[in-house]
């Protein structure tokens, strides 16, 4: 299986020789891609009304796409995803405008994983809505498809209007790939359909949040039928499972990885972050761990 690492931003802080220090690492592991969260905005618990989302203004973030033309330059093989991208929260043509530059930078190492998110709070300070986004998100992908294997794009949707004009520089992969993540509720252990049939439709892969058990089975089957449902075929939708280190060790992640691999992913991340790891070294002796396994 293909491994990935979940960039650790929440612990890793804020020092450029740290941060270097490890993607530099995890490409020598040979992992074949890192993988980064999106926030933008983090709000405060003692706003009016609280706050019970699971990240507030003390979490640290570092901006995806700005940060991947860091790493670009500091990288030659890794590839550099998203996982996810909020995209409704954001300027479609940027997103395109910013992520054809990323994959200019990488020499064509961009995975662009986008989602609807969850943060109300974001929404409303980047001036979006957040009833329609998932209705707008398709239209969004639509778009960033057409912009970025277009010179010139002549395009009038619900919410977007580019008036014969376009991106310059054009990225390297056109179009650069669009996975999706969503679909499971894990508090409730169950699909959300209208995510997961939005995903077969259009996502050219799956970030998912499957656990792996009898009930990331069942989750697995009904994305495959959906799939089918809309005309594709699912071996070509390729599936990544995400396993964490936080109170598990290598006997686990082995189970995990074998599990995924019965169900049909095709790849596996390992997200350290929560563990108790106290220096981005553990971090890394945790994925060198990992990496023996895939």
């Amino acid at each position: 299986m293909r491994a990935g690492a979940v960039f650790p931003q929440l612990e890793i802080g804020t020092d450029p020789d740290v941060i270097a220090k490890y993607v530099r690492t995890v490409e020598e592991l040979g992992y074949d891609h890192v993988v980064i969260f999106d926030h933008v905005l983090g709000a405060d618990p003692n706003r009016p009304g609280g706050w019970t989302g699971a990240y507030d203004h003390r979490s640290a973030f570092h901006e995806p796409l700005v940060l991947f033309g860091y790493l670009a330059a500091i990288t030659t093989k890794l590839k550099l995803a998203t996982a996810i991208l909020v995209l409704p929260q954001r300027q479609t043509a940027l997103v395109a405008k910013q992520a054809a530059e990323v994959d200019v930078l990488t020499r064509g190492r961009l995975i662009l994983g986008v989602g609807i998110g969850w943060n109300q709070v974001e929404y409303e300070a980047l001036g979006m809505s957040f009833t329609n986004r998932g209705r707008r998100i398709e239209e969004q992908i639509a778009l960033l498809r057409e912009v970025w294997t277009h010179e010139v794009v002549d395009f009038k949707g619900r919410w977007h209007r580019i008036d014969r004009a376009g991106i310059n520089p054009l990225p390297v992969q056109r179009p650069i790939p669009i996975w999706m993540g969503g679909g499971w509720d894990r508090q409730k252990r169950a699909i959300t359909e209208p995510a997961l049939r939005r995903i077969a439709k259009i996502a050219d892969g799956w970030f998912t949040h499957l656990p792996p058990n009898e009930d990331g089975r069942v989750g697995m089957d009904a994305f495959r039928h959906l799939v089918r449902e809309e005309g594709r075929d699912p071996a070509k939708v390729p599936v990544e499972g995400r396993l964490p280190a936080a109170k598990s060790g290598p006997d686990d992640w082995k189970r995990g990885i074998d599990a995924f691999q019965r169900m049909g992913m095709t790849s596996v991340e390992l997200n350290t972050m929560g563990a108790g790891y106290r220096s981005v070294d553990e971090h890394l002796e945790a994925l060198r761990q990992f990496r023996e396994l895939t």
